[in-house]
């Protein structure tokens, strides 16, 4: 099943035929999402093939460990991406809070920038391989829309984007600890229960918005700021920790089985959209709680 961020597509570490997809160990029951067995096999030889605990282990669910060898993404590796790309993010909103005032022409340009990291994003998705640069790039694009962004909620509702930083936290910290302690497992059930949702939810909202769009849908309709649009955000914001679920578990896997270190790239690329995509939702969430505060 091919793993899909809640904005935007994206590879995740499996490859089938030239196309990304969402790859896991396989589960108990013989249950996966994706490609069976380990798809760098065939770079380096099968590095289980010689053990006898190796079937063993896929049968009870977890995932055999690769031995070292160099070149092979690590943790590290993963954690220093996603520090340069979520820097790169931070960066790019704090210079455009800064640089850019409250009016129409730093809206248009927040605009401006959106789609222009929508664009890049949707690039690096279809790539073979991952592109740091392009990455680093949309990462900037998508600071100055979110720093934009930010500054307009704060204008209104003060301390609204502090707020919900540390909302992001909460839910990343919170469901990285549900997942670590086994209460959360990526089965094939799991992810096409929640692709299922989330689908269904992108294609709700993008009706929602052309009815807006046309004058039929007041106050924006599922979107607005009362009740309605508070259930909205939480659903949203709860899909968001459905993939960083499947964002830990592509870590964890490419990890296990000695994916190639670039493709720390990738997973840093993930992370960021879904903790963009949290964030943006939370900054609404927080907003409508506020009140005309």
């Amino acid at each position: 099943m091919r793993s899909s961020n809640p904005v935007f597509s994206r590879r995740g570490f499996s490859r089938d035929n030239g196309h990304a997809g969402f790859n896991t160990a396989p589960q108990a029951g013989g249950a996966a999402v994706g490609t069976q067995g380990n798809p760098y096999a065939q770079q380096g030889g099968n590095p289980y093939a010689t053990n006898p605990y190796a079937q063993q282990d896929v049968q009870h669910g977890v995932p055999p460990q690769a031995p070292a060898r160099t070149g092979a993404m690590t943790m590290d590796d993963v954690v220093m991406r996603s520090a340069m790309t979520l820097g790169t993010v931070v960066v790019g909103a704090v210079l455009a809070w800064a640089l850019l005032p409250v009016s129409p022409t730093s809206y248009g340009l927040a605009i401006g920038a959106a789609l222009i990291a929508f664009v890049l994003a949707m690039v690096q998705s279809f790539k073979r391989k991952a592109s740091p640069a392009l990455i680093l790039t949309y990462a900037a694009f998508e600071g100055v829309f979110l720093g934009v962004l930010s500054e307009m909620f704060n204008t209104q509702w003060s301390g609204a984007p502090f707020q919900a930083v540390l909302g992001t936290m909460a839910v990343s910290g919170a469901t990285l600890l549900v997942y670590k302690a086994g209460w959360i497992r990526v089965t094939a059930r799991y992810a096409r229960i929640g692709m299922t949702i989330a689908i269904a939810f992108i294609l709700v909202m993008a009706v929602n918005l052309l009815l807006v769009v046309f004058g039929l849908a007041p106050d924006g309709g599922l979107r607005s700021m009362g009740p309605l649009g508070a259930v909205v955000g939480i659903l949203a914001i709860l899909l968001g920790a459905f993939f960083l679920t499947l964002d830990f578990k592509q870590i964890q896997d490419g990890i296990a089985y000695g994916a190639p270190r670039e493709e720390a790239w990738l997973a840093a690329f993930g992370l960021t959209m879904t903790l963009v995509w949290i964030y943006v939702e939370m900054l609404r969430l927080v907003a409508i709680f506020s009140g005309d505060d």
